[in-house]
């Protein structure tokens, strides 16, 4: 079967030959828009690579297959298995299932690789694959460029022979397996959003499971997100949910992304918990009982956990990496952390807290079980006793896939020569240049910004914070918008915050 780049749907060509665009193979996982930059072909000739990378790094030939609510995604995964059974992969598909499911399914059916078909919190007409080989990571840059290599290349191996293995009761296990031995003392009321996505077919009752009262917003399965797109990250999910909590009289309210491996927080009083102070707060409270752990946040993160004297009275470590949940679960890993936390709404949780992958909703479990755990203190309590900062959500002007990382790779050399010249902004020096991942920039007065590349989709990442003043935080993000909007490659941002 030819691959082509420049097919039409309702054409002979589209029905008889593979359309994959390369763009779609990005730096931990593959996402394309169904139609126009992929087909049912395409997803038959990536599950045919798969297998022949699964063979070619000597792991056993066997996957875990799994794929979230969305209208398309069971033909998409059907595809992909034909493709891997084509390679001679015995498929284990565990069917409708949140990512975190089928990380769990790796380790309960005792199966090294997974691939699971999601497009997350993306806009309906996404598809794309996560896809690990070495539990509990997922594919880095290198792992992800070979696939591509092999799939573009069509240097594929067919022997044939695979077989499909169809799993049930996966998700009664993971339920079980999140609960086990959890009963909170005195209930919590949570509302429990899922934008219509995945998750609410499985939140509601492990947060019943473990004695909450549930409220349930948002929790009927519709692919067609009537309401807004499951993004505990955006401010139009947050600001439903709040509305909820407030209505309700709750004591919480926890929201999920569409494959359910982020969670966000809005406390009692209707605020919203940004997922790095969310992580602070965690961070505070594993360290309590774990003897000077170490954390990993992402670049986007707070400088909070840096300077919190909380955090570092007791003894606890914070290192800033790279955004994205494959840099970031390999890294904490790697570095035998405790937890890594990144402001999307990942946590990453080691042993004894969990397995390595991220898991929104284990990570609600926790959430719940800190809640208890602080007596009278409420969510409201717990976020005002933070340390002041005013920071700004993520926010992600457009730019194309094949510009977006010239484009940053020049505004974070502009920056660093500004530095390097002791160029001043708002009659501050920059102090500190992280180019871990794109450019975070630190002034004098803590106030800092992020300017990096979408890993997932055609955008860059623009985040701000200051520990001084809403006015430094928004000073900080004109200096910012001020070089980007000077370049025509960058388009119109997501949201904005007023300066």
């Amino acid at each position: 079967m030819e691959i082509l780049t420049d097919i039409k749907p309702n054409t002979r060509a589209y029905e008889e030959h593979a359309l994959i665009k390369r763009t779609g193979f990005r730096e931990y996982d593959a996402r394309w828009l169904l139609g126009s930059e992929i087909n049912l072909n395409g997803f038959t000739l990536l599950g045919e690579a798969l297998g022949t990378q699964l063979v070619e790094m000597e792991i056993t030939p066997a996957i875990i297959v799994g794929h979230d609510y969305r209208s398309y995604s069971q033909s998409v995964k059907n595809a992909l298995i034909i493709g891997l059974m084509n390679a001679g992969i015995h498929v284990h598909d565990i069917g409708l299932c949140t990512s975190p499911m089928a990380y769990f399914a790796q380790f309960h059916l005792d199966i090294p690789a997974v691939a699971m078909v999601t497009a997350s919190h993306n806009e309906n007409g996404w598809t794309g694959v996560k896809i690990g080989t070495d539990r509990p990571l997922t594919h880095g840059p290198e792992d992800m460029a070979r696939l591509r290599d092999i799939t573009l290349n069509r240097l594929m191996v067919t022997p044939g022979g695979g077989q499909h293995h169809k799993h049930e009761g996966i998700a009664e296990a993971y339920i079980d397996d999140l609960t086990k031995g959890i009963k909170l003392t005195q209930p919590l009321k949570v509302v429990c959003a899922c934008g219509n996505g995945t998750p609410g077919a499985y939140a509601p009752e492990v947060l019943r499971r473990i004695g909450c009262e549930v409220i349930e917003e948002t929790c009927e399965l519709d692919h067609g997100f009537p309401n807004y797109n499951p993004n505990p990250e955006d401010l139009v999910m947050l600001n439903a949910l709040s509305k909820a909590v407030e209505e309700h009289g709750a004591d919480i309210g926890l929201a999920f992304d569409g494959d359910g491996d982020r969670c966000g927080v809005v406390d009692n009083e209707g605020e919203e918990i940004f997922a790095d102070k969310m992580g602070v707060i965690m961070a505070r409270w594993f360290a309590k009982k774990h003897d000077a752990p170490l954390f990993i946040a992402d670049v986007k993160s707070t400088g909070l956990f840096m300077t919190d004297e909380e955090l570092l009275n007791l003894g606890a470590r914070t290192e800033y990496w790279k955004t994205g949940h494959s840099y970031m679960k390999r890294h904490v890993y790697d570095r035998g952390a405790l937890a890594g936390f990144e402001k999307s709404g990942h946590y990453f949780l080691n042993q004894p807290l969990g397995r390595g992958y991220d898991d929104g909703l284990l990570t609600a479990v926790l959430i719940c079980q800190l809640l208890e755990d602080v007596g009278n203190q409420t969510m409201a309590d717990l976020r005002r006793s933070l340390p002041m900062t005013w920071s700004s959500p993520t926010m992600s002007p457009y730019c194309s896939d094949e510009t977006k990382y010239e484009v940053a790779e020049r505004v974070a050399n502009g920056f660093e020569e500004d530095a390097a010249a002791g160029l001043k902004f708002n009659d501050l020096k920059i102090t500190d240049i992280n180019r871990v991942n794109g450019i975070r920039i630190t002034l004098e007065d803590g106030t800092w910004g992020l300017i990096r590349a979408s890993s997932n989709k055609p955008n860059l990442v623009v985040v701000v914070e200051s520990p001084v003043s809403e006015d430094r935080m928004k000073a900080m993000f004109k200096i910012i918008d001020t070089r980007l909007s000077s370049m025509p490659e960058v388009g119109a941002y997501d949201q904005k915050i007023d300066v």
